[in-house]
């Protein structure tokens, strides 16, 4: 393995279905503008209730990308 430089972002994906909807949303956003992403990880999940329901998931991610 050669020696990296990972630059960091903070995301926050959503959605309505999931846990791992709102992280695959977030990081499909983020392919369209950021090149070489490697991993995740997840900083914060929170939910919003509805009539005693999870009505909507909001998952926040920590993404690192190499730098070219």
């Amino acid at each position: 393995m050669t020696n990296h430089v990972y630059k960091t972002l903070e995301l926050t994906g959503s959605s309505p279905t999931g846990i791992e909807d709102a992280v695959g949303t977030a990081i499909a956003k983020a392919h369209e503008s950021v090149r070489n992403m490697q991993w995740f990880e997840v900083i914060e999940t929170r939910g919003h209730i509805v009539d005693g329901k999870v009505a909507h998931w909001q998952v926040t991610l920590k993404v690192g990308f190499t730098l070219e």
